[in-house]
Formats: C-alpha cells, structure tokens, sequence
C-alpha cells in the first residue's frame, strides 16, 4: 500500500472514530430535552415512534432513560467491592440506556418481535421503556403520565409493584419522586421547542 493510501486509510478510520464517538457519547446537555433532541438528532423521532407506539409520553421515558443511565449507551452498575476496595462482580446484569436486565430484555424482544434489539441502541432503548411503562400501565393500573408509580414499577418490577414492596424504601420513593420532577420538566420544555423538531418520516404519508 503507497505511502499516499495509508494516509487516506488512517483519515478514514480517524473520522469514523470520531463519527461512532459523537453517535454515542452522551447529550452535552442532560437536563434540558430539547437541547438533547437537537444534539442527537435521531433521537427525537425515535422517542415519538415509541410513544406513538405504546401511549408513553417522551417527557416520561426520557426521564426513566436519564435517572437509569444519564444517557450512557453502555451504563452498567458499579462493581462490589470485597474487603472494601478490591473489585468484586456487578450485582446483576442490567446494561444500556435503560439498564435493562438481560431477561426483561428478552422478554422484551419476545412480546415485541423486536429479536435484533440491542440494549445498547438509544432507538431500541426508548422502545423498551415505552413498553415496560405499557405493561406497568396495564398490569398495575397506573396512568400514562404518572412518572413516580411507572418508576418505581420499573424498578420493582410489576409483580414487586403489585406487593408494594418499595413500602419501606425511602430512598426509592426519592428517586421516584426526582424522576416525576424531571418529567414534568421536560414536558414543559417539550411544549416550547417540539414544534421546531424534526417529524418522523411518513411512508406515503400514512404511517
């Protein structure tokens, strides 16, 4: 290969580095939506499908998607530790956007014969929580828009939600309630910017 070539190959492998880095680094701006959806571009019409999809609305999940992994593609929980500083095993398998498990994943890509789904794909991610939240919905009676009861269903799962296990968790209920407040700010910063963004792409204008 000419010394000329060589350049022009490290070029190209040079900008798709940099390409794949910008693609999943997370959003410079993690607390206003709209600034996340005109930096990540896809990610607007990702969220709107899975809404239009599962009745979820995009100031919810996104809320779920940022209290789970600050929009962190390949988050994963932090280590154990053994003895107080040597490094031990992670305590469960949870990865991604959404720090799914690996079995609810599953489950996931079962129910919605989305089999090619990855955990650590934002458009996949969202999917997914807009339909956990339809489940939460249908399964614990909880409304499309109630952030704190949907969160704390993710986190418990339904049949723990059901059994009010996070009775006596304080610390959940906190959460849940910071991610109830990041979804009503998101729903208002939504209702100033998302006439600007872009819209999905309707084939034939029909769907």
């Amino acid at each position: 290969m000419g010394k000329n070539n060589k350049k022009l190959l490290a070029a190209l492998l040079g900008a798709l580095t940099l390409i794949a880095g910008c693609t999943t680094s997370p959003p410079s701006n993690p607390d206003n939506v709209c600034s996340i959806f005109r930096e990540k571009k896809s990610w607007y019409r990702e969220a709107k499908a899975a809404e239009e999809k599962w009745g979820s609305p995009v100031a919810v999940m996104m809320a779920i998607l940022h209290q789970e992994s600050r929009y962190v593609h390949d988050a994963r929980p932090p280590r154990t530790k053994i003895l107080g500083f040597i490094p031990g095993p992670r305590p469960s398998d949870a990865y991604g956007y959404a720090q799914a498990l690996g079995s609810t994943w599953r489950g996931y890509q079962r129910s919605s014969f989305n089999y090619g789904a990855d955990r650590d794909d934002f458009g996949d991610a969202i999917d997914f929580v807009g339909w956990y939240n339809n489940t939460s919905a249908r399964r614990c009676q909880i409304r499309a828009n109630d952030a704190y009861h949907l969160y704390l269903a993710y986190h418990e799962g339904h049949g723990g939600f059901n059994r009010r296990s996070f009775k006596n968790k304080a610390w959940l209920k906190r959460v849940s309630h910071k991610v109830s407040a990041k979804a009503q700010r998101y729903q208002q910063q939504l209702s100033r910017c998302e006439q600007s963004l872009p819209k999905r792409r309707k084939f034939l204008g029909l769907f």
